[in-house]
């Protein structure tokens, strides 16, 4: 099957390349709110953020930290409401995020950046559906060889449970996808009985990549290939268009290719589209590939492959 797959570098947060209703299945990772390695992304999408962080610094006022939260996830916010028009009717939006634990003014708090996800994507309209937990076992921190803490070790009651899990959140646009009775492509899209037992149980305990990447590549690093490969065969048929609004190294338009999907990423980075074209290129032989950037001052693009 000849797919179609675009690389678009612009902000995800305005989508005019894509009608509305032209996508089939969201799955990406978006920035990790109040998560260090990401607050300069956040304050140079979101001038107010820069903003709130230079206060923080000057007057170490809580409030100020919640400011720099909420408006963190409003500007994903914008993200997701751009996702919710262009999915069609019944089309399933993934979201891969893990809440962040982070001391700030002295005070060691957790952020729940994925209740936060829920809360702005059910304003938008979506419809929230059982979420998946993705148990990392390789990112936890060691004491000794042994086990995971953080705090205190072996003396209470000072030490804090361990984030060893993220949530893959998955939300339905509308009601139920319809297809025709019989759809050959959606039964030649089928799993298998062992896939459908073991890929739809709440628990995923899937090996995390190790971060041995640049600094600012280290996303790409924490997105394994099976995790976007089984939400692309749940979650969608061949011939459906995939779009990944935050792409990183580009994942998900590599697992696209390899199921006979098509795809649509947006990337900020310019820096990470050698690695992008890297990952992709096995898969690409037998798929139509083009990469442009949008010109920021007139919102057109510029065919850069």
């Amino acid at each position: 099957m000849q797919t179609r797959h675009k690389i678009i570098l612009a902000n995800s947060q305005h989508m005019p390349e894509l009608p509305d209703s032209s996508i089939h299945l969201m799955v990406t990772s978006p920035p990790y709110p109040m998560i260090k390695m990401w607050d300069t992304h956040f304050a140079a999408v979101n001038p107010q953020i820069a903003t709130l962080q230079q206060q923080l610094e000057a007057d170490g006022n809580e409030k100020t930290v919640t400011k720099i939260y909420d408006a963190m996830h409003a500007t994903l916010a914008e993200t997701w409401r751009e996702a919710h028009r262009v999915l069609i009717e019944g089309g399933i939006a993934c979201i891969n995020i893990g809440d962040a634990t982070r001391t700030v003014n002295g005070r060691f708090r957790l952020f729940p950046n994925h209740s936060r996800i829920i809360e702005h994507c059910e304003k938008t309209g979506f419809t929230t559906l059982p979420y998946i937990l993705w148990k990392k076992p390789t990112t936890k921190p060691k004491y000794k060889g042994k086990g995971a803490f953080l705090g205190s070790g072996f003396l209470p009651p000072n030490a804090y449970v361990t984030l060893d899990c993220e949530f893959i959140l998955i939300f339905r646009k509308g009601k139920l996808r319809q297809f025709p009775p019989k759809d050959q492509t959606r039964y030649e899209s089928a799993f298998t009985k062992k896939q459908r037992d073991e890929w739809f149980t709440q628990i995923w305990d899937i090996t995390g990549t190790r971060q041995t990447i640049r600094q600012h590549e280290r996303r790409t690093a924490a997105y394994p290939d099976e995790i976007v490969n089984r939400l692309i065969r749940m979650f969608s048929v061949k011939g459906d268009t995939v779009l990944d609004p935050f792409l990183g190294s580009g994942t998900t338009v590599k697992l696209a290719m390899q199921n006979n999907r098509n795809s649509v990423g947006y990337e900020t980075d310019e820096t990470l589209l050698p690695l992008i074209q890297k990952k992709t290129a096995p898969a690409s032989t037998a798929c139509n590939l083009e990469i442009i950037k949008r010109e920021s001052d007139c919102q057109q693009t510029k065919r850069l492959l």
